[in-house]
Parts: structure tokens; C-alpha cells; sequence
């Protein structure tokens, strides 16, 4: 394990997005490739679709509108599907009923930092709406997931009554916009290499090592 201090690994994220539970996937190990060095990972919040209600909006429904008919929207999901085998993802997008306002999920990501719990808190939200099909707008699943994942869900329930921190989650995604960021997920590698996309292992792995040679050598080039 390396003395120099961690790497960090930003990852702007919605857990709407099956690519970036692959990408999750795909960063966790690359860090088992390197495993000299120290990764600190950090997630931070993205919407999809910021016009989605509240309550969220029928699946079917959804997708229609967005991939201009189910039938192509069948085409994308089975190459995802195919991807996430690869990556011990059981995809069941079939589960689904619901695609969800993902805010109050991003606000339990943000408060789950402080417990030091964020992947485990992520990868609940992934699994719960990706294999098990849960509706993530649901309150009392995600005060489930706060005591599953070791955090004081009774804080937890009782942030849910107020709009804590919504202004906070809505200002970090506008910011991540304003600095370029379009699409998810999004790996920024010790707050000077960007990853678009969920890249390959190999991949993420060769950027994390650049970043710890680079702090040595600063002229070095850029990875690609």
C-alpha cells in the first residue's frame, strides 16, 4: 500500500443510469490492479432527467419517450444487459415499473459521506432498483437502506420530512454541467484526469497510475 497520500476518484453518477452501475463495477477493479495504491472514491450527484415528477413516471411510458418506441428501446437495454453479464450484473430491467425522480436517492448519498458508507449506500440503490426492481421514491426504501448500510436511519427519516439539502444536490449537479460534464458516469482522477463513460478496467487502472506518476513528475503526458 502506497505512503503517498490517496488518489481520489470523483464519480459524477445517477443511480437511474446502468452504465454507471457497470462503471462502479469497472472501478472497483481497477483499484484491485493497482493495489499499491491508496483510492479514496467519492460520488457525487447527476440527473438523467431532471423533468421527471416527484413521484417518478411509468417505465414503459418513459422509455417509449425517450427512445421514440419500446422496440429500440429493447435493442439498447439488451446490449446493457450484455454488458453487465460480463461485469456479475443480473440486469432485470423486466423488474422495473417505475423510473424514478432520483434526488431524495442522491441526498442519501450525500449524507451516507459522513458515515464513510457512500459505496455501500450506492451499491444498495443500484441493486434495489436494477435487480430487485424497488421503487427508489419510496421513502421508507431508502430509511431501509440508510440501517442496512449502518447509518442512523432515524436521522435519516426525519431528514426526509424537511427539504435538507435539496438546494445542496441541485447546485452540485448544475455545477458538474457548468464544468463540462453531459453525460454519466464521469471518473475525475485526482481532480486533473477525466474518464467519460464507464470505461474498461484496464483502463481506469492505467489513469489511476498515471495520476500517482504524475504527481512526481508533473510534465509527463496525459493519459488517452
Amino acid at each position: 500500500m502506497s505512503t503517498s497520500p490517496a488518489i481520489t476518484v470523483d464519480v459524477v453518477s445517477d443511480v437511474m443510469c446502468p452504465w454507471c452501475y457497470i462503471g462502479k463495477r469497472r472501478l472497483e477493479a481497477a483499484i484491485k490492479q493497482v493495489p499499491d495504491l491508496t483510492v479514496d472514491v467519492r460520488w457525487h450527484p447527476f440527473q438523467l432527467d431532471a423533468t421527471l415528477p416527484k413521484t417518478g413516471k411509468d417505465r414503459q411510458q418513459y422509455l417509449s419517450d425517450k427512445f421514440g418506441g419500446l422496440e429500440r428501446a429493447k435493442q439498447v437495454y439488451a446490449q446493457i444487459e450484455a454488458a453487465g453479464r460480463e461485469e456479475g450484473i443480473p440486469f432485470a430491467f423486466d423488474k422495473i415499473k417505475l423510473s424514478p425522480n432520483t434526488l431524495d436517492c442522491h441526498r442519501l448519498i450525500l449524507w451516507s459521506r459522513v458515515d464513510d458508507v457512500q459505496n455501500d449506500v450506492v451499491e444498495r440503490l443500484f441493486k434495489a432498483y436494477f435487480i430487485d426492481g424497488e421503487d427508489l421514491t419510496q421513502t421508507d426504501l431508502l430509511v431501509r437502506i440508510s440501517d442496512h448500510a449502518g447509518m442512523e436511519s432515524d436521522l435519516v427519516e426525519q431528514l426526509y420530512e424537511t427539504v435538507t439539502d435539496l438546494d445542496k444536490i441541485q447546485a452540485q449537479i448544475a455545477k458538474a454541467q457548468e464544468t463540462g460534464v453531459t453525460g454519466v458516469p464521469c471518473f475525475i482522477i485526482d481532480g486533473r484526469f477525466v474518464l467519460a463513460g464507464a470505461e474498461k478496467a484496464e483502463t481506469i487502472a492505467a489513469a489511476l497510475q498515471h495520476a500517482e506518476e504524475t504527481r512526481a513528475n508533473p510534465d509527463a503526458e496525459p493519459v488517452t
